[in-house]
């Protein structure tokens, strides 16, 4: 099949109600029908892997107006990749602009949530430092601000003006994520999540809203120093800032590697 043919093909695929000029099938069976069917069946499996990925964004919701949503984002913009996963890049974005969606204005961070989720658990592994490594570096604290990092390939965040953590977590352990309760929460309420991966295990965590400065700030290989200065604090929260951040990191295995002063 030459590219454009397939560059066609695409295009009636995703276009209900088109035709393709030539197409012919065997025997005695109607070819228009036969791409009506094998459309329907290729959009409702894009679908399908986008309320699997995002089960607690299309519980928020409602499944016909997540299946609406989401047929609406893949004919606007089809994946790119074989990979089912990978179907779930951008949805959130689109999410954000699909004017109907404006009801719900937390709906964009819990897709983005879930699929920080799934990256993480495809994201390569490796050994977190030990603790005792840390210690060491503790016995000469004036020169920690010197002290550079690298984090963890499987840990992320995400910062939200949104619940986006309790929200979620009433949905967990549910067999029917409609049954979820949600009083009590006030979804205006901002938050930040920290998502991990220690033993293969996808685990959600939330954190001080923060921290997610001096995260982005490490990522980005900045000292630790420079990393503590990203936190807005006022004066008399600065003495235990670093503490605050050397337990985030500790406790949830963050690090990967230790550059210490000399390098």
């Amino acid at each position: 099949m030459t590219a454009s043919i397939q560059s066609r093909f695409a295009t009636a695929l995703r276009t209900p109600g088109s035709s393709l000029r030539g197409l012919r099938a065997p025997g005695s069976s109607d070819p228009q029908r036969r791409l009506d069917v094998h459309r329907n069946n290729a959009m409702v499996s894009l679908i399908d892997a986008l309320a699997a990925t995002f089960p607690v964004t299309q519980a928020l919701v409602g499944e016909d107006f997540f299946r609406d949503m989401a047929r609406q984002r893949v004919l606007a913009d089809p994946p790119r990749s074989p990979v089912v996963f990978r179907h779930g890049e951008g949805f959130a974005e689109f999410v954000d602009r699909y004017a109907p969606a404006a009801v719900v204005p937390y709906l964009g961070d819990m897709a983005r949530l879930e699929y920080l989720r799934v990256q993480c658990h495809h994201a390569e592994d490796a050994q977190a430092v030990a603790v005792a490594d840390f210690h060491a570096l503790l016995a000469v604290p004036e020169r920690l601000p010197d002290l550079r990092m690298t984090l963890h390939p499987a840990s992320t965040w995400l910062r939200s003006d949104h619940a986006v953590h309790a929200l979620w977590r009433s949905h967990q352990g549910l067999d029917d994520l409609a049954a979820a309760d949600l009083a009590g929460i006030d979804p205006h309420t901002a938050e930040a999540v920290l998502i991990t991966r220690p033993q293969w295990d996808v685990q959600v965590h939330p954190i001080d809203r923060r921290m997610t400065h001096a995260l982005a700030a490490l990522r980005e290989g900045a000292p630790l120093g420079v990393a503590l200065a990203e936190v807005p604090a006022s004066g008399d929260e600065h003495a235990t800032l670093l503490t605050e951040l050397l337990t985030l990191l500790i406790r949830h295995d963050l690090v990967v590697a230790l550059h210490p002063f000399s390098e």
